[in-house]
């Protein structure tokens, strides 16, 4: 325990979890991108283009590719903004929806599978870590342009 590094324990649970979300999504014809994209996007009245992104935390070039090939899928369409002639908002398609309510189930399994395996003081602890790391490096508490290790 004493050798292993908080960012080596976030790392190696991110990547478990994304491999059985990725192995989870096949069985529905989707990948764990493909899913999270579809949950991001609002079910009802559509989500601009450009707030999707950073809604994501991903970059636009991955974005681009994974939309593109959701609408090929018939799972989105993009349609003008009205409120702004230049944007775009995209709507989930009834394929989409149903792609979407799948992704959800898929989350919300794992959510009370975890849940029913810790105590509310195991999760309690568990978010007030992670609020914590969010915050220092947010507030960039972390490393400082005078750090130089």
């Amino acid at each position: 325990m004493k050798d292993l590094t908080i960012d080596h324990a976030l790392r190696a649970t991110w990547q478990a979890v994304s491999k059985m979300y990725n192995e989870e999504a096949k069985n529905y014809g989707l990948t764990m991108a493909i899913g999270f994209t579809l949950l991001s996007i609002a079910p009802k009245g559509g989500t601009p283009s450009t707030t999707l992104g950073p809604k994501m935390g991903m970059e636009a070039t991955s974005l681009s590719r994974i939309l593109k090939n959701i609408e090929e899928r018939g799972y989105i369409e993009r349609k003008r903004n009205p409120k702004d002639g230049r944007g775009v908002l995209i709507f989930l398609t009834p394929l989409g929806l149903e792609k979407r309510e799948e992704s959800k189930a898929v989350v919300l399994r794992f959510n009370e599978v975890v849940k029913e395996n810790t105590t509310q003081d195991d999760l309690v602890g568990f978010f007030k870590i992670i609020d914590i790391i969010n915050k220092l490096i947010t507030d960039k508490k972390i490393y400082t342009k005078t750090t130089n290790n």
